[in-house]
């Protein structure tokens, strides 16, 4: 039997464990080989690019997933952990663990190498690293990195679509600028799936030395809760001055994207349709979200009254403190993916910079309220009345951080996006329930934090804070 024919008869146990499989908990109907290249054929390892088509019991919308299918007649105790199964007289297993694989993979996209179907594209004039030893990067959930020393970084998509991924797109549109707000791109691989273009891979350089603005804020806020009498803006540990100069680093993307790929204009009514829909949807499923569904649809009407067209580009899409990295030399924006669980249709879209900017302020708020929820009991910290020195303190950096985001952008932008007062509070509000239904399925301790977000946006008339 060939490969092809005996994986199918492993993954269906195989792919519910990995990390960045996205269907955890629903039953797998079939796994079938959609697409098979062959990249090393001679020799060990034995190497295949092969694109599975993963269908459930409920019907649900087909996913593809990629692996690098490695295969070695015996493996080394640091492959054991990645194995596959066996497939004829070897055992298969991911080869992007295996240093022989990733080597051959960068050196196959600094020369530019065509096997079938599957290209690997240089950037030109791209510095690619040459003497180090991939390894594996343990952070992501969604994808697989392998980075060389402080020099590359090859992020492989697991999950692929046919199109050309936003992320591949947007790094390619901000290369073009010379932008320095992003790591800049190296190269891509890129193949077919269903007769169409898809993206598997890109390299990019490596951002050494740097930290997480999720991780930073949530060390700002503990610094915080830790003090017994002191102000945000007394803490050693306050993060405003870092929350301006990424709010101006955000700016600066917008303003590169716009210039790389152009600007359009949207309808608010449609703009508010969709985010009705969403909400009954939403709704239906969380009965703890009903009672402010009126409040919630009072402001999506604000929106659809505003007079004249809203300013639309290409964004992020899926911007929060998680998808930004503070290095020696400033901040930096990564994964342009978009909005995980929308098709690709939707997250290539042009839309608001707002969509960009609500989606950092409700980062702010779950750095504030996540760290809050470890001292105090969500049924008095989500009251927007109780008062206890640990919740007030936590209200503080939050409104003092989103308000330090926005002045920031100001800076960049030449405008403020709180004077859209209206637009702004709609974008978050429409993200808070998604985020609803989010935690309410995955993380139900959690759900409180944007349900209280929920409460304070439909009583207040400045989202910023």
């Amino acid at each position: 039997m060939s490969l092809a024919e005996e994986l199918p008869t492993l993954l269906p146990q195989w792919l519910p464990q990995q990390r960045w499989f996205a269907a955890k908990g629903r039953p797998v109907r079939e796994v079938a080989v959609a697409a098979v290249t062959s990249l090393l054929t001679e020799g060990e390892p034995l190497l295949d690019l092969v694109l599975v088509a993963v269908t459930f019991d409920d019907d649900s919308p087909v996913q593809h997933y990629q692996l690098l299918v490695a295969r070695r007649e015996h493996l080394r105790g640091d492959l054991e952990h990645v194995c596959i199964g066996q497939i004829g007289n070897c055992l298969a297993y991911d080869g992007l663990w295996d240093p022989a694989v990733t080597e051959w993979l960068l050196e196959s996209v600094r020369n530019g190498r065509t096997i079938g179907n599957v290209r690997f594209v240089p950037e030109p004039g791209a510095k690619i690293a040459e003497g180090a030893i991939g390894r594996v990067l343990g952070v992501e959930q969604s994808n697989t990195s392998v980075s060389w020393g402080d020099q590359s970084i090859l992020k492989m998509f697991r999950r692929v679509a046919p199109g050309l991924n936003p992320d591949l797109e947007l790094h390619r549109a901000l290369r073009s600028m010379g932008s320095n707000e992003v790591a800049a791109l190296q190269g891509a691989i890129e193949g077919e799936l269903d007769g169409q273009p898809v993206t598997l891979g890109m390299l990019q350089d490596f951002a050494a030395n740097s930290a997480d603005g999720w991780s930073m804020a949530l060390a700002s806020v503990r610094d915080l809760l830790a003090e017994a009498d002191l102000r945000a803006d007394e803490v050693g540990g306050d993060f405003a001055g870092e929350a301006s100069r990424l709010g101006e680093t955000v700016a600066v993307v917008h303003a590169e994207l716009r210039q790389a790929l152009g600007a359009d204009e949207a309808d608010p009514r449609a703009l508010a349709a969709t985010w009705h829909d969403r909400l009954t949807t939403v709704a239906g499923q969380v009965p703890a979200l009903t009672e402010y569904v009126q409040p919630i649809r009072d402001v999506y009407d604000a929106v659809a009254a505003l007079e004249g067209s809203i300013p639309t580009q290409r964004v992020h899409g899926d911007l929060h403190l998680g998808q930004t990295l503070r290095t020696p030399f400033g901040w930096l924006v990564i994964d342009f993916e978009g909005e995980p669980s929308a098709p690709l249709s939707e997250r290539v879209k042009p839309d608001s910079a707002l969509r960009d900017i609500a989606g950092m302020l409700r980062s702010f708020d779950y750095a504030a309220f996540h760290q809050l929820s470890k001292w105090e009991p969500a049924g008095d910290w989500t009251d927007p009345y109780h008062d206890s020195q640990m919740a007030w303190r936590a209200r503080e950096w939050a409104e003092r951080n989103r308000s330090a985001f926005c002045d920031g952008y100001t800076i960049r932008a030449g405008a403020d996006p709180r004077e859209q007062a209206t637009l702004l509070r709609a974008f978050e509000l429409d993200k808070a329930v998604y985020e609803v239904l989010y935690e309410t399925r995955s993380r139900p301790t959690w759900a409180q934090i944007p349900l209280a977000s929920i409460r304070r946006l439909t009583m207040e008339s400045d989202p910023a804070g």
